[in-house]
């Protein structure tokens, strides 16, 4: 007989939402399920709280591309009062399952689900406890009795059977608070709501970079529709010298949110363990990333996309992005965003999708679960040359947001700097930062912002950063690290300064990665290689280093089912 089972879920935004979801469905006997959140709110997590947005700000995804919970969002904003409604700028009458929402109104209905959620596990006979405004502060494998002690606060104590880790975003600060006007995150947002009287740094383009651009402006200004329908900025008085710049790598804008045919295409291209383990065998016990870019990208548009295939069919992953990014290079930033914005629309209003951008993203997806099993050599290839282009390419940026940067950018308060792969920022000593790069003419610049704002997205954090000390201190985790295929790469990585490797006794060089060790069912590997039966990770930046595109609520989907299946094995 089965003995009754105590999972605890260790933060309750969106992924500990979706696991709880897999959790209910797996109709597991003898069921416990206990939630903690550090929040007095259930569902929204940081992204869709007062911690990450304000009213401006938007969800990149429509009900028609999020993974099914309970009810739709479609359905939700039926049921709310037109109070509501207003305060969230909500037509019902215009309302369909494509449209996107606001994040803080996305967060009420994360909660509701859960609400419904625990409705559905209580007919079930599942007892949850929910723990609000409850910090875990650490958490110890009581090995010996094949359990888990939850510490909350400084005396709390829970004993469990399992632990799944859902904690999700975090911004760690080093400088902020120590340097005026020094922000190394946008969020809460609330923090940016001042009035500049000049040129403002920012770091990155990503949709966090866009975030803290929509809360500056209001802040400093305000958008107005003309007669013909155009969206203008105008400045306030007092804001004359306001000025945002975005600083980027490649000094190239994300591309605009368009209409997905396929939100879950990425499902049907998870490669089966049999194709990896033959591509394995075929590669010194690695999986290539060539392999992966040819059967998840290039072989999607042989039959729906013989035009396109004929183009990259010989191209390589290096020469593909090259050719991407030099066609976006060749025109001005701005002409680029703006010839976009408008095919995105034309995209949405004809719902037909952008194939081979929707493709790009489901690699970007697919990437995850084979990524452990790269070489080294691969995944700096990984990081170095592709990732810059998904991030580029599938950022799908709000329409709204977009236009809001197009008016910007025509009012002469937006501009983009291409600062290149070696810039640097450092806190000044009193106020803001300096910026350190080299221009596309080649000149060494300096440039002081006395208000400076770190957007560069959420990082995946080193295993030093790891929240939960007594695991790190009993060996229940370890790094995470790939082995480099050539001892060649390696020294040559070594030469350009990569300080993140080491050679084991067998003479094996690795290189270590971000965050920590799991295996294919995101369950914590201790210090001998052993895979924890009892502690589970799904915080995403303590698992980047594994999982290259890690956020998401289609990752947040996928993974809590792969966890909820080994609960449910007995795993």
């Amino acid at each position: 007989m089965q003995q009754d089972i105590h999972v605890a879920i260790i933060g309750g935004g969106p992924s500990g939402l979706f696991m709880y979801k897999r959790l209910i469905e797996k109709n597991i006997a003898g069921l416990k399920i206990s939630i903690f959140e550090s929040r007095k709110q259930l569902g929204a997590g940081m992204p869709y709280s007062y911690e990450g947005a304000t009213a401006e700000h938007l969800t990149n995804v429509s009900d028609h591309e999020i993974p099914a919970l309970v009810t739709t969002i479609e359905e939700y904003v039926q049921s709310l009062s037109e109070a509501t409604l207003r305060t969230y700028g909500i037509d019902v009458d215009d309302f369909n399952r494509y449209k996107v929402v606001p994040r803080l109104l996305f967060g009420r209905y994360l909660s509701e689900q859960f609400r419904l959620l625990k409705r559905q596990a209580d007919a079930k006979g599942i007892e949850t406890q929910v723990y609000l405004a409850s910090q875990v502060s650490d958490i110890i494998d009581l090995k010996s009795q094949s359990q888990v002690k939850i510490i909350v606060g400084s005396t709390e104590t829970h004993i469990v059977d399992k632990v799944i880790i859902c904690t999700g975003h975090k911004w760690p600060t080093r400088h902020e608070g120590n340097v005026e006007h020094y922000f190394e995150s946008p969020y809460p947002p609330s923090k940016l709501a001042l009035k500049t009287d000049h040129a403002v740094g920012i770091r990155g383009a990503s949709l966090t970079a866009i975030d803290a651009i929509r809360t500056l402006a209001r802040h400093n200004g305000s958008f107005d529709y003309l007669e013909t329908g155009e969206l203008s900025y105008q400045i306030d008085p007092g804001s004359e010298h306001f000025k945002l710049r975005m600083h980027t790598r490649s000094g190239l804008l994300p591309a605009i949110r368009f209409h997905q045919e396929e939100p879950f295409l990425a499902n049907n291209l998870l490669i089966t363990e049999e194709e990896l383990l033959l591509n394995r065998m075929e590669n010194e016990g690695f999986v290539s990333l060539d392999f992966l870019f040819e059967r998840n990208f290039k072989a999607q548009f042989k039959e729906k996309d013989p035009d396109f295939y004929a183009m990259v069919e010989k191209l390589s992953l290096e020469d593909f992005v090259e050719v991407v990014l030099s066609l976006r290079e060749q025109k001005d930033a701005f002409e680029v965003f703006r010839q976009e914005h408008v095919q995105a629309l034309k995209s949405i209003k004809r719902r037909e999708s952008i194939y081979w951008k929707e493709v790009l993203s489901a690699l970007s997806f697919t990437l995850n679960y084979p990524a452990k099993y790269m070489s080294a050599e691969d995944m700096i290839r990984l990081k170095k040359v592709l990732m810059p282009l998904i991030s580029i390419v599938i950022a799908f940026v709000p329409q709204g947001s977009g236009r809001e940067l197009l008016a910007l950018y025509d009012a002469g308060r937006l501009e983009v700097v291409n600062v290149g792969n070696e810039s640097r920022v450092e806190p000044a000593s009193d106020r803001g930062a300096d910026y350190f790069y080299t221009d596309e003419q080649g000149i060494e610049r300096k440039v002081h912002y006395k208000t400076f704002v770190d957007c560069v997205g959420q990082r995946p954090l080193d295993f030093a950063d790891f929240p939960f000390k007594s695991l790190v201190d009993n060996g229940n985790i370890s790094p995470a690290y790939l082995r480099f295929r050539s001892v060649e790469h390696a020294k040559e990585e070594l030469l350009a300064g990569n300080d993140h490797m080491f050679v084991a006794p067998d003479g094996a060089i690795f290189l270590q990665v971000p965050g920590v060790k799991i295996d294919d069912s995101f369950q914590l590997v201790d210090q001998s290689g052993r895979s924890s039966q009892r502690l589970f990770m799904m915080a995403v930046p303590y698992i980047g280093g594994y999982n290259p595109d890690y956020s998401g609520l289609d990752f947040c989907a996928a993974t809590s089912e792969i966890i909820a299946g080994r609960i449910a094995e007995g795993g």
